[in-house]
């Protein structure tokens, strides 16, 4: 993997780079499409490759769980899997830790507003009856299928077998990640457990890239997206990047330590992982990416919304991922340039424009508000992909406008305008 920064925003820590990978150039800032299950939902991927998507996302805890990390080894990698030609990631299962452990059963975020009652109880989630499907250990952590209870033991080592047989590109070390609500004393610990398993990570994966270099003795042609035979043997030999993450919660010496701990080991890029409260993200990011290598790329975890995209990327994100765009687009509510619609409201009944006029994605082409309202009132399947097009190509297509006015120089105007706007007429 090799990382270039092409212009660098004056006086803040934004840039506009390349990120090369075996299956192609990822032009940063960029946004990372969820596939969860090795599927963008409700989207083929002819329709999240149209919306000018570049990389797919797919997630460790569950291709490990179904259908098997080892069938999708064996299928050729999670690319040819998912017929996904271009460049893939897969999280560490990390996130699994806080969803089914502390946050499971309970209205707990990793990103909440300062307001949110739950900062202000200085304890613990740890109540005995209190359902959970992970418990952490030292080691590792516990799992309880969702599928069918079977218990499983992730550790360090086992997250990065799984990611290396699921063959994506990028991939992130095994990590704790915590609530906002939790405790300086718990954030701390979970730290250390966190800086630990990212040691592991990287011994583990450094040992396995190793194995295959060793294992393999023909010519090796790298970046190529055309590449015919995708069996195990070959798909296995592609180099993976591996990225730490950083953790720490909402405390500035937390973060700081985080940063100059996984930023002084030798990982391709870095990972920014969750539990920030909603009013002081853009001051985390900005601790953590003032002390990571500038020459390596950094991803934001789990954080998509329009107003935290132009904040990361102006406090030096080069990637994000989140599940919003089609999460919100199943439910009906849709990203406009002049905030979010809620696409069931009645005035959509009889409106026959399409969704923006000047959008070029599929849906914003061929539909119109009134069509796709009924879809939703008449519960269509369609329904959810003709708005998931629009909202992966909304939000895509946003990262990419701000990656040109780095380019070009007006970064701070583009911000002002599409936010002046948004901001103020978002439902």
């Amino acid at each position: 993997m090799n990382f270039k920064i092409e212009k660098k925003l004056n006086g803040f820590l934004g840039r506009a780079g390349v990120l090369s990978t075996p299956h192609g150039e990822i032009l940063t800032p960029a946004f990372v499409a969820v596939g969860t299950k090795g599927t963008v939902k409700s989207l083929n991927p002819e329709q999240v490759r149209e919306a000018g998507t570049q990389v797919v996302l797919g997630n460790t805890y569950h291709l490990y769980l179904q259908p098997g990390d080892e069938i999708v080894h064996s299928a050729g990698g999670l690319g040819k899997f998912m017929n996904w030609s271009g460049p893939t990631m897969t999280d560490s299962g990390g996130f699994q830790v806080f969803s089914l452990g502390a946050a499971y059963g309970k209205d707990i975020s990793k990103v909440v507003k300062v307001t949110d009652p739950s900062l202000m109880i200085p304890e613990r989630f740890d109540d005995s009856d209190a359902p959970r499907l992970a418990k952490i250990g030292q080691d590792g952590v516990s799992f309880k299928s969702h599928l069918d209870g079977s218990i499983h033991y992730i550790t360090p080592e086992k997250s990065i077998q799984i990611q290396h047989n699921l063959g994506a590109d990028i991939i992130f070390a095994f990590d704790e990640c915590t609530s906002p609500a939790e405790d300086l004393k718990y954030q701390g610990e979970a730290l250390e457990r966190t800086h630990r398993w990212a040691e592991r990570s990287l011994e583990e994966h450094k040992k396995l890239e190793t194995e295959k270099q060793s294992s393999f003795s023909g010519p090796r042609t790298s970046g190529s997206l055309s590449r015919p035979d995708h069996s195990p043997e070959l798909v296995s030999l592609f180099p993976q990047a591996l990225f730490g993450i950083v953790q720490g919660g909402r405390d500035e010496g937390l973060r700081k330590k985080s940063a100059e701990f996984i930023g002084g080991m030798d990982f391709d890029g870095f990972g920014i992982g969750g539990s920030f409260a909603k009013e002081d993200m853009s001051t985390a990011v900005k601790w953590v990416n003032e002390i990571l290598p500038e020459e390596k790329p950094r991803h934001l975890l789990g954080i998509g919304e329009p107003e935290d995209l132009f904040m990361g990327i102006e406090n030096g994100v080069d990637l994000f991922d989140c599940v919003a765009p089609t999460r919100l687009g199943r439910n009906g509510t849709i990203y406009t340039k002049n905030g979010k619609i809620i696409i069931m409201n009645k005035k959509f009944r009889d409106d026959f424009e399409p969704i923006e006029k000047d959008c070029m994605c599929y849906t914003c082409k061929n539909y119109t508000k009134s069509y796709v309202a009924h879809l939703f009132h008449g519960k269509e399947m369609l329904a959810g992909t003709l708005a998931s097009i629009h909202n992966l190509h909304f939000i895509v297509n946003l990262v990419n406008k701000i990656r040109q006015s780095i380019l070009d120089d007006n970064f701070f105007m583009f911000k002002e305008e599409f936010l002046k706007i948004y901001l103020k007429n978002k439902e």
